[in-house]
């Protein structure tokens, strides 16, 4: 029975995306028409950056849902996205993080198909028999058994791909809202990769995505935040569902008075505390407005990318679903190739607020794996009015807008 079939059994609640079911984030059918409807159809996929693959030859291997690629670079500076899956018998080209090809090809192991770095089929040993034997039939022709092929955009140095040839063009995708953010981090500067850390979570990727269209748990579940006054429900703060509620921007001002501001809003804030001290007052200090806006930003391409600049830390969150209860979450610290010494000190100091351990992401994953298990369980409904039940921006943290912008998207694109 195929998916479609599976999921005609499977009804919405009344209430529209201000309720969404469990069973979204449990079911595995659901999960294959996920990945099926965005992550292989008409969505444009996080790669990598090109710094990652910066001559010919260089590959580095990632994951489009549990899909695995390359991204190479060719003799002509071209970069190419491939399936890591040789057209003979599947097996993996390579099972490297990243690399170098030698000889400008990619070799099989298990049978030595090669290829060349666009993903064409080149050769094979014995293709014309052996010893008078028999090799490949003659009619058989190389140019139909090549690489899988994705269609490629290379934008401001970030590498993405999709699987779709009748996907918007990129730019289109991301959208005007966007676009400008976009821009400002991925400004054509040559770029530099500084770290990148790996997690696996385990709950459904969904979890985490809609934890990014979720500004109101920002200053409840991350103690950090209000207490050092970074961003706070009394603060200025955007949340901007755009494409239709697919993606969304947060435009965020920052000002070191807030910290100490103490109202009603605060009151609220059963978590703030006033002797709250840091060891290194400079992980939250401003080194340098590079932008000239005083922002911290964030936007979220669904269904692959968190991009983020918190301070002076670049980052963009690759989120990886391995299966309907598992994702895993790849963080890429990154620079610019012409940041002085002082500028990357400030980058790095400034990521420990983020990733697996940051000050402000820690929790995010622990509580998402703490969700699951009753996703699994139970057949019931979650409730998202938090600022009514509409889905336009919210110019307050405490409002749960994006997330029900994102489900009337969702339910429409899947059907359901």
């Amino acid at each position: 029975m195929s998916n479609d079939s599976v999921i005609r059994f499977r009804k919405w609640p009344e209430g529209g995306p201000t309720r969404i079911p469990n069973w979204i984030y449990s079911d595995e059918d659901i999960f294959r028409k996920e990945l099926e409807t965005f992550h292989f159809g008409r969505s444009w996929s996080y790669i990598g950056l090109e710094c990652e693959i910066p001559t010919v030859g260089s590959f580095k291997r990632t994951w489009i849902g549990p899909r695995n690629v390359l991204a190479t670079r060719d003799a002509e500076g071209q970069v190419h996205v491939v399936e890591n899956r040789c057209a003979h018998r599947d097996s993996q080209l390579t099972w490297k993080e990243c690399g170098k090809f030698d000889a400008q090809v990619m070799i099989c192991p298990y049978h030595n198909w090669t290829y060349g770095l666009d993903g064409s089929l080149k050769t094979m040993p014995f293709i014309r028999g052996c010893n008078g034997h028999p090799g490949m039939p003659a009619d058989f022709d190389k140019s139909k058994h090549g690489l899988v092929k994705l269609r490629v955009a290379v934008r401001g140095g970030a590498i993405w791909a999709t699987y779709a040839q009748d996907a918007p063009e990129f730019v289109d995708f991301v959208g005007p809202e966007i676009l400008p953010w976009y821009d400002r981090v991925f400004n054509g500067k040559p770029l530099k990769l500084l770290g990148i850390s790996r997690q696996a979570v385990p709950s459904n990727y969904k979890l985490y995505t809609d934890n990014g269209h979720d500004g109101y748990h920002a200053a409840l579940l991350h103690n950090f935040i209000p207490n050092f006054g970074l961003w706070r429900p009394d603060g200025p703060y955007q949340q901007i569902p755009t494409e239709h509620g697919r993606h969304i921007l947060y435009k965020i001002p920052y000002s070191p008075k807030l910290k100490d501001a103490r109202n009603e809003v605060t009151k609220e804030l059963k978590t703030l505390e006033s002797n709250f001290k840091l060891a290194d007052p400079s992980i939250i200090t401003q080194h340098k407005d590079e932008f000239n806006d005083m922002h911290n930003s964030a936007f979220q391409l669904f269904p692959s990318a968190v991009v983020q600049q918190f301070f002076s830390s670049l980052t963009v969150r690759h989120i990886v679903p391995k299966n309907a209860k598992e994702h895993e979450l790849v963080w890429n610290f990154f620079g610019y190739e012409d940041d002085d010494a002082e500028m990357v000190k400030a980058r790095i100091r400034h990521s420990n607020l983020v990733g697996p351990s940051g000050y402000i992401s820690a929790e995010d994953s622990e509580i998402i794996a703490q969700l699951q298990p009753a996703m699994n369980e139970y057949n019931t409904n979650q409730t998202i009015e938090m600022g009514g039940h509409g889905t336009e921006t919210a110019n307050t943290m405490i409002s749960e807008s994006p997330i029900r912008a994102f489900y009337e998207f969702y339910r429409r694109e899947m059907r359901l």
